[in-house]
């Protein structure tokens, strides 16, 4: 059942919505605009707003419906699927396993396993982006408190979770986490040239 729930996790996250959506609406390959990403920062980047809020959306549903439906059948099921929903965004067989950060995955297995921790990350998220006008610096914010905020809501086991989320979050931000100390980090908003 593990395994099973880690697979179906897997190819849900792993459906490229940002990809899907920008295609579907007759936009360039949104591998070739901003910093090549998938997710809905660098859809915003197109300067379709519309399509980033779908995206953001969808890559947040793949991840609260596999833990979902993984719940169903056991808790331990929902952990993997997870797991594997998260790896899906990161690292899609579709794409030659290049995709997402997965911010808004995260999100979405947050509000599937600990809902009020997810209102929390999204107020922590809104204040920084507010503050730094840098959606990177508010996710990496947001994260970084959210293992803490789920162990306070008594899920220990999800909190551990939560804490290898959030470290692999925080690897794939590892080129941004450079911009935003050297200064060039793209501000949200900010519109992106094809590659």
């Amino acid at each position: 059942m593990i395994v099973a729930a880690l697979i179906f996790g897997y190819l849900l996250g792993s459906i490229p919505f940002g990809r899907l959506l920008t295609r579907a609406a007759g936009g360039p390959d949104i591998r070739a605009i901003g910093s090549g990403n998938i997710g809905a920062t660098n859809v915003l980047r197109t300067g379709h707003k519309r399509l980033a809020a779908a995206t953001l959306i969808c890559d947040m549903l793949k991840g609260t419906i596999a833990v979902l439906a993984a719940a169903y059948f056991a808790t331990d099921a929902a952990l993997a699927a997870a797991v594997g929903a998260f790896l899906g965004h990161l690292f899609p067989i579709w794409l030659k396993f290049k995709g997402g950060k997965g911010v808004a995955t995260y999100i979405g297995l947050l509000l599937g396993l600990c809902w009020p921790a997810a209102l929390i990350f999204c107020v922590i998220w809104l204040v920084m982006a507010a503050v730094t006008r840098y959606s990177s610096a508010a996710a990496l914010t947001a994260s970084a408190i959210t293992p803490l905020t789920v162990w306070y809501f008594g899920q220990p086991k999800v909190a551990l979770l939560f804490l290898l989320l959030t470290i692999l979050a925080w690897l794939m931000h590892r080129a941004n986490i450079a911009r935003l100390l050297d200064g060039t980090e793209g501000k949200i908003g900010a519109k992106a040239t094809v590659n």
